[in-house]
């Protein structure tokens, strides 16, 4: 049982909301302090993307699929992680959106991000095999779930040697754009780490109070772990990831935006292996099913669509949002749909 589903429904939406209010600040401030770090260090935007921000917003996903597989609530916690792969993807349509100026894909003239992207679907990949074959027990997790973060960590290897070094000619690039003045942290390089390293703990502590309340109401509103999981947990969950990419689209700083999110669909997926580690069980992926199958199946599906898009390079745009980005919005919803009738 969850540390918080002995309190009622009204004080578990407390707990909920202002949690959530915690992440999102977090969150937009994490975005100033990581365009001050790659401004001061000269890393790259791309880089920056996977390795900062994909790292510190998987916090969250960290705290919720440690607690609920501990608790014994495998399904929600790997069902999160697929969810949550599809949601952050569907939060670049949201992005679109906001963007209003044309396809996002058109503003992301960089390879490294299509690196990014298809890397996951291989990771998502692997993560429908081992569902669909089965798993068996290996150093206390399942074969794939070492398989799946053996791969994310040669996936890491790939795309922090890419930056600035693939051979790979932008055409049709379009026009630079006069960056906003931006009104960045006057600190010391020491304590811009100092109040980086704060605000990545307090998205950790409230991702962790966000996940408690959301697997205490999938208990109170009757929904199911599984769908809860998949939807409503992946949103709480992905909070950071919304706050930091509307912060990046305000300095348009596009490509660290769609590389945060790239990047913190490998950080949740290798976390499959935490989940395994911490589950007191079989094999966690031997535990998941034909829901699982098509939550993964729906992430591999929204990547692919952007992948699409950023080769593309000339995505039409409807209202000022991207085709590709309203394709990802009517699939995801449509994919909530599906999963609610398999729950």
């Amino acid at each position: 049982m969850g540390v918080l589903e002995g309190l009622p429904l009204a004080a578990n939406l407390a707990v909920f909301i202002v949690a959530a209010i915690i992440v999102w600040i977090a969150g937009t401030r994490l975005s100033i302090y990581a365009d001050a770090i790659a401004r001061r260090t000269g890393i790259g935007q791309a880089a920056l993307g996977v390795l900062l921000l994909g790292g510190v917003t998987s916090l969250p996903e960290i705290a919720v699929a440690g607690s609920a597989a501990i608790s014994g609530a495998g399904a929600l916690a790997v069902n999160n992680l697929l969810g949550g792969f599809t949601m952050q993807v569907a939060i670049l349509a949201v992005a679109d959106a906001v963007y209003r100026r044309g396809a996002l894909t058109t503003a992301v003239p960089d390879p490294t991000v299509i690196l990014q992207g298809t890397l996951g679907i291989v990771l998502m990949a692997f993560v429908i095999i081992g569902i669909a074959v089965g798993d068996v027990p290996v150093l206390g997790a399942g074969m794939w779930s070492w398989i799946i973060f053996g791969s994310f960590l040669y996936a890491l290897r790939l795309v922090t040697q890419a930056e600035g070094n693939l051979d790979w000619e932008v055409v049709g690039q379009p026009p630079a754009e006069e960056l906003p003045d931006v009104e960045h942290p006057d600190m010391s390089s020491r304590r811009l780490t100092l109040m980086t390293v704060v605000v990545a703990l307090a998205i950790f502590v409230a991702g962790w109070a966000l996940s408690s309340a959301s697997e205490a109401l999938a208990e109170q509103t009757g929904l199911g772990q599984s769908f809860f999981g998949a939807i409503f947990v992946a949103i709480a969950t992905s909070l950071p990831e919304i706050s930091t990419v509307l912060a990046a689209m305000r300095l348009k700083r596009f490509v660290m935006a769609v590389s945060d999110i790239f990047g913190t669909n490998l950080f949740d997926i290798a976390l499959i292996l935490l989940v395994d580690l911490t589950y007191f069980g079989p094999p966690v992926l031997g535990e998941a099913g034909s829901f699982s199958i098509v939550a993964g199946a729906l992430g591999i599906l929204v990547t692919a669509i952007y992948m699409a898009g950023l080769l593309e390079r000339r995505d039409p745009a409807l209202g000022g949002i991207g085709l590709d980005s309203i394709a990802v919005a009517v699939c995801y919803l449509g994919g909530v749909a599906l999963l609610f009738g398999l729950r």
